[in-house]
């Protein structure tokens, strides 16, 4: 699976959304991560295996804790795919309105 793909599979989840979400605030243990979250410890480092394979945060151990920070660089690939098709379809939608409103044809 190519980074991008791997980036989108996570961000998919509302779960590993969320751990994104409380990351961009600051690190935090895999206690901290799972505290809010209805679900067994074990969902929930999956969720964080998921995270850590696409390159979104990095998961390290600290003493006797795993310290998870978000990396926010990983996103630049799926920023930059997200501009390119905004970008594409604002400029082929208002060329289409364009046509639309110059061609007399088209009016029913």
């Amino acid at each position: 699976m190519t980074s991008l793909n791997l980036t989108f599979n996570a961000l998919a989840d509302p779960t590993r959304r969320a751990i994104l979400t409380r990351l961009a605030r600051g690190a935090a243990t895999v206690g901290e991560l799972a505290k809010p979250f209805e679900i067994s410890l074990p969902a929930v480092s999956r969720h964080l295996k998921v995270l850590e394979e696409a390159a979104l945060i990095s998961n390290d151990r600290e003493g006797k804790h795993r310290l998870c920070r978000l990396r926010p660089e990983a996103l630049a690939a799926a920023q930059q795919w997200l501009e390119f098709h905004q970008r594409f379809w604002s400029g082929s939608l208002d060329r289409l309105a364009s046509h639309l409103k110059t061609n007399p044809r088209n009016r029913k």
